[in-house]
């Protein structure tokens, strides 16, 4: 390993335990375990024996990395698939993942981009990092381009209006369009009575077509009807009256924190959360939760039984404030959802994640400015 990166994991670990680099001493001469001791015993923290261990372990297998090291960025990749961080307690990083994180770093970033398709939990997993150890400054963002997102629109989400369908004129055949020459002659009694009823019976169609059109259109409400943005939560702590619920205050670029409860505290911590990027919906109607004012909804991803729960990502360097977008899908938010309305209701079961942890709806990837929204939990439901 080359001084830079030995460097690297030097200030990435001293941001990770709050330490002052200097007077730790160069990085040259020394191996990644004794970088990493100098840094535990400067910052006054102590693991147990058996976490430090497992510490040390990740530290010699950074260490063991070089440039070309596709194959254990695709091992790495596998064990990723099935857990948030290398070494921690839920979605909590450790100092493993910061040094395994600068270790890694200018391999991933030197990587092409079919190279980098082929690891995604990779991919995730270090954008995670990133943000959560505020490490952008030292090392750059992680640029990613996956060439899955350039997609053609799928034909149920292109929607014809049926009001003016049925406006449009029809093209008229040639009996219509030249006026006859002959002289009308005056209807037989029988035959104009008959005309006549027809004519009702054709009164009552457009009546009845008008009369079921608004039970399909709210079966076909779009995702543009919710107001989805980037938030970041400057503060979070645990419901003063509900266990089961955490209270965050986020920055949505409106010049103040909005508070928002999220029933989040069995799978995440307030530590957890603290300055870490997520999705929110911020038209629902405000309402207090066990007492507590909640201003917008956090979308989460979820496994099949519900036993791990996890907010959704934006990328490194989505902005706070900034509109999730799905491309081909157009419209205006609502202003205030409507509970009466169900709408939340009928779009939720078209947000899932896709084998990748893609966010999407319908298929159609949640984009922001820096890249998709994503989890570490594949082919999972969204609320």
């Amino acid at each position: 390993m080359d001084s830079k990166t030995k460097q690297m994991i030097l200030s990435a670990l001293c941001k990770h335990f709050s330490v002052d680099p200097v007077g730790l001493g160069g990085s040259d001469e020394s191996d990644v375990k004794t970088l990493y001791s100098n840094v535990l015993k400067a910052s006054g923290k102590e693991l147990s024996s058996q976490n430090n261990e497992e510490v040390l372990k990740w530290m010699e297998y950074a260490e063991g990395l070089s440039k070309d090291c596709f194959a254990a960025l695709e091992k790495l990749n596998a064990e990723l698939a099935v857990k948030s961080v290398v070494l921690g307690n839920g979605l909590t990083p450790s100092a493993a993942d910061v040094a395994v994180f600068a270790a890694l770093h200018s391999s991933v970033i030197g990587l092409s981009d079919s190279d980098k398709e082929k690891i995604p939990h990779v991919i995730r997993w270090m954008n995670y990092i990133q943000i959560k150890e505020e490490l952008t400054t030292l090392f750059g963002p992680i640029s990613v381009k996956l060439p899955q997102f350039d997609f053609e629109v799928p034909k149920s989400v292109v929607k014809v209006d049926a009001k003016k369908a049925a406006e449009s004129p029809k093209p008229l055949d040639k009996s219509e369009a030249q006026p006859s020459t002959k002289k009308a002659e005056p209807e037989e009694p029988k035959k104009k009575a008959a005309k006549e009823k027809d004519a009702k019976k054709e009164k009552k169609k457009p009546a009845e077509a008008a009369a079921a059109a608004p039970a399909n259109k709210e079966t076909e409400l779009s995702v543009s009807l919710l107001n989805i943005q980037v938030g970041l939560i400057r503060k979070a702590w645990k419901h003063p009256s509900a266990d089961s619920l955490l209270v965050e205050e986020i920055d949505v670029g409106e010049g103040k924190v909005r508070q928002v409860v999220s029933g989040l505290a069995k799978f995440c911590s307030p530590d957890d959360l603290t300055n870490r990027l997520v999705a929110l919906i911020t038209n629902v109607k405000p309402g207090k939760l066990r007492d507590v004012m909640s201003e917008g909804l956090v979308l989460c991803a979820s496994n099949e039984d519900h036993s791990v729960v996890e907010p959704l990502l934006p990328p490194a360097g989505a902005k706070p404030g900034e509109r999730v977008s799905f491309s081909g899908v157009e419209g205006k938010a609502e202003e205030v959802l409507n509970p009466k309305k169900k709408q939340l209701e009928k779009i939720t079961p078209h947000l899932y994640t896709d084998e990748s942890g893609v966010a999407t709806y319908k298929g159609i990837p949640f984009m922001t400015s820096a890249g998709p929204c994503t989890s570490t939990i594949p082919k999972a439901t969204i609320k």
